[in-house]
């Protein structure tokens, strides 16, 4: 935790120095570029892109006083015009704006209080979304319609988002593909980020052969107190077919189904929606890398509880329901100890306290409710031998030190350089040696994760 918090702090003063780039003195107009239709990102997939051999990099372009101006409020996630070019190919105009929650912006805005992150951008590198698919575009980029590049801020690993995704979608879980990218902003080397796939249409075109259906971001099929989740509620949370007349007919009946279930018929109600092996494997993997800023922790404010940092694809045929983790930038943090002064859960898996109320937890002692006291993930741990099978499949498998280990240093070779020049560029970059220090760490946590 201390050495999470001086990072923290180390950032802030560091970046307060950070003059604008010089090459955001470019003044120009966004050109309209219509496509001939022999251009590569209309020809090929979006595994190009996630190519774990290939360290790709994107440059922007935005107009002088654009970048100004979602530089003085990041916070406000405002869009821009801009050009995106690739691999020789020039997309214009795109959607350009910063992006987070409020871990993304910590100690990289000046406004002084954490928690409400505000102000003007005091960091090189903000997490940014470009959005193909701007103005109605129809065309995708690389069957894409949108790009996210994280940041990597707090993870000092810089891995944390490409190992925790490639985990689980190396159990059989549907989760975002994820590599590293260099990114140039208006000529100037902004450094090295996360390229993280974007939960959306194409994700899903891209991983279910069952497609169309909706996707929900970070809305619970039940309420803490038991009760089915109000539609309208799934409506709001619809991240595609939102504009389409939606059914939410599946989830709402789900949600209803789980509210009336007995504790006998709990388990036949899951496996009607839920692929059984597919949702303990969340859990193993969860558990494993402690993703404790994810649907298990229920965090407790007066409203209630709840969590965050996921969606749910909904299969239309199939009438199947997934969840898909988002967000891994904090995972791994607790495995050696709760590090975190803000996301330590405090139950194993499947265990409850304080007789299902709220209880105070951690440094900073948020409230947080047990995550098996809800109906839907206590039926999910009462699969204990699934659970005790499956975990045994990860440690010996996509998990084991042999592989992991050999994944940490191809990917460390691969971007070395990108990261050293980061480090040479700018002032509040990472150093390669805190790089090193931390990626040793690294893989002391995960050797002790294997054998908890």
């Amino acid at each position: 935790m201390k050495r999470l918090w001086l990072k923290i702090l180390l950032l802030t003063l560091l970046s307060c120095t950070n003059n604008e780039d010089d090459g955001a003195d470019l003044n120009f107009i966004v050109p309209t570029i219509n496509p001939k239709g022999d251009e590569q990102y209309l020809n090929l997939g979006s595994e190009f892109i996630f190519d774990q051999n290939v360290l790709h990099t994107f440059e922007l372009k935005i107009p002088k006083e654009d970048l100004k101006k979602i530089d003085s409020d990041p916070v406000a996630e405002q869009y821009v015009e801009g050009m995106l070019i690739f691999e020789g190919d020039t997309i214009s105009p795109v959607g350009i704006r910063y992006k987070g929650s409020i871990g993304a912006f910590v100690g990289c805005v000046d406004g002084t209080n954490w928690a409400e992150p505000s102000g003007k951008k005091i960091c090189t590198k903000l997490s940014m979304k470009v959005k193909i698919n701007w103005m109605g575009r129809d065309e995708r980029f690389y069957d894409l319609k949108k790009l996210q590049f994280h940041s990597q801020n707090l993870d000092l690993t810089q891995l944390h988002e490409r190992l925790g995704y490639w985990l689980f979608r190396s159990m059989g879980v549907e989760a975002p593909r994820s590599v590293h990218a260099r990114l140039i902003i208006n000529d100037d080397y902004s450094g090295l980020y996360a390229l993280t796939e974007q939960i959306d249409g194409s994700f899903t075109d891209y991983n279910f052969d069952d497609q169309n259906g909706n996707v929900y971001k970070e809305v619970w099929p039940l309420n803490n107190d038991g009760t089915p989740t109000n539609p309208q509620s799934f409506i709001s949370a619809l991240k595609t077919n939102e504009d389409d007349n939606p059914s939410v007919a599946i989830m709402s009946n789900f949600a209803e189904k789980l509210s009336n279930a007995s504790n006998t018929e709990l388990q036949n109600i899951i496996s009607e929606y839920m692929d059984i092996n597919k949702i303990v494997s969340f859990a193993v993997v969860d558990r494993a890398i402690r993703n404790d800023d994810g649907p298990f922790h229920w965090y407790c404010e007066q409203g209630g509880c709840s969590s965050h940092n996921y969606y749910w694809y909904e299969e239309p045929n199939n009438q199947k329901i997934n969840l898909i983790p988002w967000d891994l930038d904090n995972a791994f943090e607790n495995i050696l100890s709760n590090a975190n002064p803000v996301t330590p859960i405090a139950d194993d898996w499947g265990e409850t306290q304080n007789d299902c109320q709220p209880f105070s937890y951690g440094a900073f002692g948020i409230y947080q409710w047990s995550a098996a006291c809800d109906k839907l993930i206590g039926g999910w741990a009462s699969y204990e031998q699934e659970y005790k099978d499956l975990r045994t499949k990860f440690i010996n498998g996509p998990f084991s030190a042999n592989i992991v280990n050999d994944l940490i240093v191809a990917w460390s070779e691969q971007i070395r350089a990108a990261t050293q020049e980061a480090d040479e560029e700018h002032s509040d970059a990472l150093s390669v040696q805190e790089w090193e220090n931390n990626l040793y760490e690294f893989m002391d946590q995960l050797e002790f994760a294997r054998n908890k």
